[in-house]
C-alpha cells in the first residue's frame, strides 16, 4: 500500500472532516467517495496548491458538500470539526499550526519529520493517543498518530514519546532503528569532535535500549 492508502485506512466515519494542507485532495476524496463524511473543507495555505484539489473535488465543490478554503493553518476551519487531518508536513510546524489555532476533537497527524516534537507537544496537551505507530512505505519510514484532544493521562514513556507506543516492538522500527544505529556508526568512525562524539554515543545507547525493549 501507498503512503496515501494507509493513511487513509486510519480515517473514520464523521459528520465534518478537514484536510488541512490537502496538496491534491486525495484522502477527501476517499472520505467523501465512500461516504464517511457528511461535508468536508479542504484548506491551504497556497492559493495554487489548493486549485489541485479543487479541481479533484469539483463535483462535491459544485454540490456543496465540500467546501475550499485558502488559509494559513486551521484560521478558517471550524473548531467544531468532526475530524481534522493535518499531513505531508514537518511535526515542528504541526505543532506551530495547533498553537496558533487549536487542538481539534479528534485528529489523524502524518509528520514528515520531527514527530517527536508533534507527540510530546499532544501528550503534554492532555490528548489521548489512539494510535501511534510506524509504517514504510516508497523507501521511506513515516508515522501516523491518531486520537483526541482530550482523555490522555499524559503517561508516555521515553521509547514511545521518541518512537510512538504503537512502533515499539515492530518490525519497521526495528529496521528503522537497525538503520539509524549504522549511521551512526559512520559518523563516530570519522572521528567527530569530543562533543559530538558524546552526543552520538548517547543516542546509539538509546536506541540500542529501545530495541532491548528498556525505557518502555
Amino acid at each position: 500500500m501507498g503512503r496515501i492508502e494507509i493513511l487513509c485506512s486510519h480515517l473514520t466515519p464523521c459528520g465534518t472532516f478537514a484536510d488541512v494542507g490537502c496538496d491534491h485532495g486525495y484522502c477527501t476524496q476517499y472520505m467523501l467517495k465512500n461516504g464517511l463524511c457528511k461535508s468536508a473543507v479542504i484548506s491551504d495555505v497556497s492559493a495554487k496548491s489548493l486549485s489541485k484539489a479543487e479541481k479533484l473535488l469539483k463535483k462535491y465543490i459544485d454540490c456543496g458538500i465540500c467546501r475550499p478554503v485558502c488559509c494559513d493553518g486551521l484560521q478558517k476551519i471550524d473548531k467544531d470539526t468532526d475530524l481534522v487531518l493535518i499531513a505531508g508536513m514537518g511535526g515542528e510546524e504541526i505543532v506551530k499550526i495547533l498553537k496558533e489555532g487549536f487542538i481539534p476533537k479528534a485528529f489523524v497527524f502524518q509528520p514528515m519529520h520531527n514527530e517527536a516534537d508533534l507527540r510530546a507537544y499532544l501528550v503534554q496537551s492532555g490528548c489521548l493517543l489512539q494510535y501511534d505507530g510506524i509504517f514504510f512505505s516508497g523507501g521511506k519510514y513515516y508515522f501516523t498518530i491518531k486520537g483526541t484532544n482530550s482523555g490522555g493521562s499524559g503517561n508516555y514513556s521515553p521509547a514511545a514519546l521518541a518512537y510512538g507506543k504503537d512502533s515499539l516492538g515492530t518490525i519497521e522500527l526495528k529496521h528503522m532503528l537497525g538503520d539509524e544505529l549504522g549511521k551512526i556508526n559512520g559518523y563516530l568512525a570519522g572521528q567527530p569532535s569530543e562533543h559530538n562524539r558524546a552526543l552520538l554515543t548517547q543516542k546509539a545507547q538509546f536506541i540500542q535500549g529501545v530495541l532491548n525493549g528498556e525505557y518502555t
